[in-house]
């Protein structure tokens, strides 16, 4: 029975990068191994450390600029397993997973950004109410 995933994207990125870190590691050693798996340590923990920086934003408008980099780091990470499914390189049951969670955090993120554009919007548009 597998748990369900955090409802803090906080945790839940900082939780996916832990199980990326954890697959990494059981990648085979070889040429094609090591730097696939390099590119997707990068970009599998990197959707954390950048939903970690939105949440310090000073502005909306950074906050969804950050948040943009997340959800392009998680459309990263995505394609990065479906290649190493799809080479063989490893078969491990928890990558099918893995790519469902990216692909999760691609749409929460997505939504987020939107709300978040959404209120910029409404907020210039409230501004530019209150100076006519």
């Amino acid at each position: 029975m597998s748990k369900s995933p955090p409802y803090d994207i906080r945790e839940r990125t900082f939780e996916f990068g832990v199980r990326i870190i954890k697959l990494v590691d059981a990648i085979p050693r070889t040429v094609a191994g090591i730097e696939l798996g390099r590119q997707l340590v990068r970009s599998g923990t990197s959707i954390g450390a950048n939903v970690e920086e939105a949440d310090a934003s000073s502005t909306k408008k950074e906050f969804a600029y950050k948040d943009g980099i997340a959800r392009k780091e998680a459309r990263e990470t995505r394609y990065w397993l479906r290649l190493i499914q799809a080479a063989g390189l490893l078969d491990r049951p928890e990558i099918p997973d893995l790519i469902d969670e990216a692909d999760q955090l691609v749409r929460i993120l997505s939504t987020i950004i939107k709300n978040a554009e959404r209120e910029i919007r409404e907020e210039a548009g409230l501004y530019e109410m209150t100076n006519d």
